[in-house]
């Protein structure tokens, strides 16, 4: 009976749970996505948003907790580095999962866990303001049509200038080479 179990072993011994937990915990925070199934996934966001939170305070003693949970340096440095500038403001949930359906092999729940401020789907962007037009002819209409006629003006004089820039290229001399005298063919003797 599994009284009192509140987690999910994974069918695994805890040495292998673990090892596994902090594996998926660093190629979480290096590839900022990873695809796995639901039931895993569930268990790395309880193993790795404790983590992130831990990061938030850069000391050296939760530097050495982070380190001895995940065993990988540079997802540590990563992690103190980029991730916890980011999610500094953010009060937790630093993960989100996303299902994509079943594997074809068993039929296995799949789904995507990925850090929730690194997709830029859901990243709302400042729209940029722009401008009303009108369908009115106003100050705007008049200056566009005087300056035509100056952008024209301008076109002709570059031209003009152009063309005077174009230097003619020069005549090339002949001269004219010797050659050897032509040698007269032998005519060979006709045997009779």
């Amino acid at each position: 009976m599994r009284h009192n179990r509140k987690f999910n072993h994974l069918g695994r011994t805890a040495s292998h749970r673990s090892a596994m937990l902090a594996n998926m915990a660093c190629s979480l925070i290096k590839h900022k996505r990873i695809s796995t199934t639901v039931a895993k996934a569930k268990a790395l966001r309880i193993f790795v948003e404790p983590l992130i939170t831990k990061a938030k305070d850069d000391t050296m003693h939760s530097r050495r907790v982070v380190f001895s949970n995940l065993k990988d340096k540079y997802a540590v440095t990563e992690l103190f580095r980029e991730i916890s500038v980011k999610v500094a403001d953010r009060p937790g949930g630093y993960t989100r999962i996303l299902k994509t359906g079943h594997r074809l092999g068993d039929a296995a729940d799949m789904c995507f866990i990925e850090l929730v401020d690194y997709n830029t789907t859901y990243i709302k962007e400042d729209k940029k303001s722009t401008k009303k037009t009108t369908r009115r002819a106003g100050k705007k209409a008049s200056e566009k049509t005087n300056t035509e006629p100056v952008v024209k003006e301008t076109v002709k004089e570059i031209t003009a200038e152009v063309k005077e820039e174009v230097v003619e290229t020069p005549e090339v001399e002949t001269v004219e080479v010797e050659t050897a005298p032509e040698v007269a063919e032998t005519e060979e003797p006709k045997a009779e």
